[in-house]
């Protein structure tokens, strides 16, 4: 899935966001707005993550959905 499709999508798509990394906030969701960069940004954030890790989760996270 490429960003354009989870920015179309977003509104169906950030309840599983929100499910799969409960510690992002409603800001959070607002703020990522469907853009996969920062949902990698925020997930560094709030998890730690190092940018490899971020990647790699939401990569994987959106190659399920598409």
């Amino acid at each position: 899935m490429n960003s354009d499709i989870l920015q179309g999508k977003w509104s169906e798509i950030k309840g599983q966001v929100k499910a799969k990394w409960g510690k992002l906030t409603d800001d959070d969701l607002t703020y990522v707005a469907g853009r996969s960069e920062q949902l990698k940004g925020v997930l560094q954030k709030r998890y730690g993550y190092k940018k490899e890790d971020a990647d790699q989760q939401v990569d994987g996270f959106l190659s399920k959905l598409s």
